[in-house]
């Protein structure tokens, strides 16, 4: 035991202990050496006034941790039942022992704060991340204290002629709040991505719902390299098998719910967007046998923590008891099992192999990944010079207007009537084809600067991993063995970048 007083130290005894001054009078803290995972620390106070804050440690138990998500659809005016449906989702809130629930679409600030006042006694926490014109539309309910949040608007959104997707006007953005659980620093994720397109081979806003899922993916390694635990929830409005999805999943190592659960209780693999539900359009769904999963709830656990799912479960369309349902999205409830341990299911930096076991399924997804950003980069230039282009042909008919409109200056004799009306017709056609080419080339241009930063980190990322296959041609040579005939080899893929 060593006696606290003005300063700090730190003093290892040989044998079995560790005295730790916290530089507070009369405050002394001791520790055992014997397991450093258990929580021993023991303060004593000595007549001193100054609070005593202890050093949070992890639990040695495993802990229980629920987690809800659901897209609200929550347009004030345009969603059909929408504050009926907010009160159906805070009663639902109030009935389930959730520890943290993840909303989006919750596009009306009012919407959040009722849902806070309702959920005030179960949920004593929260936060609405606010983003864009209309906002993220991302919220946030937990039973313990949220110590930081933070938002990350991904940097392309839509186009802001498409104003019936809403999504450019909205901000799409991923948002994180940190949770201190019993000592472990679990880091949840919360976000909706682009609009649905159902049909793939029309969908021409892929390059950007790629970016998105890149800088996702950037967004939570970045953010969460000392978590003890990270969930990601909410609606990534993207199939199991999309690249977005699987750029997401090979990056971080995030595990699906419902790939990992041997308990499910819900809608037929799982689908969160269900013919069944009379919200839904159900039109875009009928080539994917009435249902398609575009809402997920990932997790990975640490060195220290593994983290498993124990059971994953969705809403089924109809509530009983009320003539519609929550949303047109089904929610989701997954219920996780925090075990302390020094092998955790998560990639930490002191466990060797654990990026280089995937590392050529990674490099055949970026490569993929990289393939479409060029494709979008290909379109948004054209489009700039198109923009640019339409412009000049704005500016040249404004010469000749004015040009037109000078000549009864300069002529003799009589003097002829002016059209007025068709000058100023004419005048103001001019001016708005050149506002709008010139706001449609400010746009084009920070669409392709976009994809530009995006495709050279992808080219960096692609730089280092083959740097990494060249020093484990173990993993290169087991990936080789297991490909198919014809197949690419990924060094190769790489070299000719």
């Amino acid at each position: 035991m060593l006696g606290g007083s003005l300063g700090f130290a730190r003093i290892w005894d040989h044998k079995n202990t560790m005295g730790l001054c916290l530089g507070l009078r009369g405050v002394s803290v001791t520790r055992t050496t014997a397991d450093r995972r258990a929580p021993l620390l023991h303060f004593k106070q000595t007549g001193c006034n100054h609070p005593i804050r202890p050093i949070a440690m992890a639990a040695s138990e495993p802990i229980g941790f629920r987690v809800f998500s659901l897209n609200c659809w929550g347009i004030r005016y345009l969603s059909k039942n929408c504050k009926e449906r907010f009160v159906m989702i805070g009663d639902l809130l109030s009935r389930e022992q959730l520890d943290i629930a993840l909303l989006q679409e919750v596009w009306c600030e009012k919407d959040f704060q009722f849902l806070k006042k309702q959920l005030s006694s179960a949920y004593p926490h929260s936060h609405y991340f606010k983003s864009g014109f209309i906002g993220s539309g991302l919220a946030v309910f937990s039973r313990h204290q949220i110590h930081d949040a933070f938002l990350y608007r991904y940097s392309l959104n839509g186009y802001p002629y498409m104003a019936q997707h809403g999504d450019w006007f909205g901000g799409k953005a991923v948002g994180k709040v940190l949770l201190n659980i019993r000592g472990l620093k679990v880091h949840v994720f919360v976000t909706h991505s682009f609009f649905i397109i159902y049909c793939r081979e029309k969908d021409s806003y892929l390059p950007h719902r790629v970016v998105q899922a890149w800088e996702l993916q950037q967004f939570i390694r970045h953010t969460s390299a000392g978590a003890d635990a990270v969930i990601l929830g909410g609606d990534l409005n993207m199939h199991p098998d999309d690249l977005g999805t699987r750029l997401l999943r090979n990056y971080t190592g995030l595990l699906d719910c419902f790939s990992e659960t041997a308990n499910f209780d819900g809608c037929e693999e799982g689908c969160t967007h269900i013919s069944e539900n009379p919200f839904t359009n159900t039109d875009g769904l009928v080539p994917f046998g009435g249902g398609v999963r575009i809402d997920y709830i990932l997790f990975k656990g640490s060195g220290e923590v593994d983290v498993s799912c124990e059971s994953l479960s969705t809403t089924k369309g109809p509530v009983p008891g009320h003539p519609f349902p929550y949303s047109d999205h089904e929610a989701l409830t997954a219920e996780f099992l925090f075990t302390p341990t020094t092998k955790g299911n998560g990639c930490s930096e002191r466990r060797a192999g654990c990026v280089s076991d995937k590392l050529p399924e990674l490099v055949n997804t970026v490569n993929e990944a990289r393939t479409e950003v060029k494709v979008g980069l290909h379109c948004a230039e054209r489009m700039r010079h198109t923009a640019a282009r339409t412009g000049i042909m704005g500016l040249v008919l404004l010469v000749l207007e004015l040009a037109i409109a000078a000549v009864p200056l300069f002529a003799l004799g009589t003097e002829q009537p002016f059209p007025k009306a068709s000058f100023y017709l004419l005048g103001a056609l001019c001016f708005a084809v050149l506002f709008s080419t010139l706001m449609l080339y400010v746009f084009y241009s920070m669409e392709v600067k976009a994809l530009q930063g995006t495709e050279d980190q992808m080219r960096l990322a692609l730089s280092s991993f083959q740097e990494q296959l060249k020093e484990s041609p173990e993993v290169l040579s087991s990936d080789r063995s297991q490909r198919p005939l014809g197949s690419k080899d990924s060094a190769r893929e790489l070299n000719q970048m």
